[in-house]
């Protein structure tokens, strides 16, 4: 039921945005739930990722972080439509293993553990079509690693 709930949280905040203002029992007192940080897809892929910070940026170069479309379809490529979902998991290569594995493709949170298993497989070569554009962060990610353990080395 959690899981339901997220994902509509999640298609709701995709299809209509996220504001910056969170909802506070002072705007108004009938509201019994206080919510302080609304989350947005963008930050939950990358807590979902925090161990694999490179998935994150694949999933922002593949789909600007979006899953469902104003329409209530999920993403799909735009040159090659068996692409699908926040990480772009072409379906003709992989949804018989998915499906095998037990994950959902067309679901967030199955395209999301999906893209996670086949990175520890196969790492990023099954996104290496979009490489240029993540391949930088890639870098950035790993010159802060090295910095944050240098950094902790001495303390």
């Amino acid at each position: 039921m959690i899981q339901f709930t997220t994902t509509i949280l999640f298609i709701l905040g995709a299809l209509y945005g996220a504001t910056d203002q969170g909802v506070s029992e002072t705007s108004n007192p009938s509201l019994p739930l206080t919510v302080q940080d609304p989350i947005t897809l963008e930050q939950y892929v990358r807590d979902y990722f925090v161990d694999e910070p490179i998935l994150a940026e694949i999933a922002k170069c593949e789909s600007r972080f979006r899953h469902i479309n104003r329409n209530g379809t999920v993403v799909r490529g735009e040159l090659t439509p068996q692409d699908v979902g926040i990480m772009q998991i072409n379906e003709f290569y992989h949804e018989e293993r998915a499906e095998k594995l037990g994950f959902n493709l067309h679901t967030l949170d199955g395209n999301l553990a999906y893209a996670k298993w086949l990175y520890t497989k196969e790492g990023t070569v099954p996104w290496r079509s979009s490489g240029k554009c993540w391949q930088k962060e890639q870098h950035s990610i790993a010159k802060s690693k090295v910095d944050h353990v240098t950094a902790n080395r001495y303390d």
